[in-house]
């Protein structure tokens, strides 16, 4: 999920590291263990790797958990925080979990390329890493470490292709950073990134800058506000429109969205 706003409305606040955290690039936490329960190849060598590809500091939030999740397979393992939305894995993020992994193949997720929005933790982006898909995980600056430390530790030795990790602000210098001319994406996934925020104008410029013809946008979003459906009605406007799936115990509901050409 995409932070305009953190919980209180603020940006949150730093703090000291809790024992164990990544609130520096060179300390080491523990492996994901796989199906089978064992950790996902040499635990020394996997480390090292990790360290050597951090490329982000996680923010120093003063309070990481560690939570469990079992998809494609696989037991993941985020660090996650409640001082911030975009460190917290939100309902409609395993609706579309579950969705990619009932219709992977109908999806055609191997090596497809895949752009995520307000990754957060970025369990999405490690679920369509994992079936097979070449995946761009973004989020705001603050998001960026422990985003990709998720990524790292659940996709190393598991992903055909290593997930990239880039700042994109809604909205904010589109064209320069990702030039339609150099940058197709098949799907362009968002999840929970409708909420009480002031920046749905610039993240529906930004789903429609990314997609060209041929993208499909998967949008998932729990409904809970009047103006969650305010940015439904603008969202068909610009894009061709289909509701996949309903999840009426999280009220979350799943489109399928192809951008209107004129």
């Amino acid at each position: 999920m995409d932070a305009c706003l953190s919980l209180d409305g603020q940006r949150p606040g730093g703090g000291p590291n809790p024992p164990g955290s990544w609130g520096e690039v060179t300390e080491k936490g523990p492996l994901p263990e796989d199906s089978a329960g064992g950790p996902s190849g040499d635990s020394s060598a996997t480390e090292l790797s990790l360290q050597s590809l951090q490329k982000f500091v996680p923010a120093n939030y003063a309070s990481y958990t560690e939570e469990s999740y079992v998809f494609a397979g696989r037991k993941l393992i985020l660090q996650e925080s409640v001082e911030s939305y975009g460190a917290l894995v939100w309902p409609a993020a395993m609706a579309l979990c579950q969705y990619l992994e009932e219709h992977t193949e109908e999806l055609n997720l191997q090596h497809a390329k895949v752009i995520e929005l307000g990754a957060g933790p970025g369990l999405v982006s490690i679920v369509a890493s994992i079936l097979g898909a070449e995946v761009t995980a973004t989020d705001m600056p603050d998001v960026l470490g422990n985003l990709q430390y998720n990524l790292l530790k659940n996709t190393l030795g598991r992903a055909a292709h290593l997930p990239d990790v880039k700042e994109l602000v809604w909205g904010e210098g589109l064209e320069r950073d990702f030039p339609k001319s150099s940058f197709y994406y098949d799907y362009v996934v968002a999840t929970d990134v409708v909420y009480h925020h002031y920046c749905l104008d610039q993240l529906l410029r930004t789903m429609a800058h990314l997609c060209q013809p041929g993208t499909v946008l998967l949008w998932a979003n729990k409904f809970r506000l009047s103006t969650d459906y305010e940015f439904l009605g603008k969202f068909k406007q610009v894009f061709e429109t289909t509701l996949l799936a309903e999840f009426p115990e999280s009220s979350v509901k799943l489109f399928k969205g192809i951008l209107k050409w004129n």
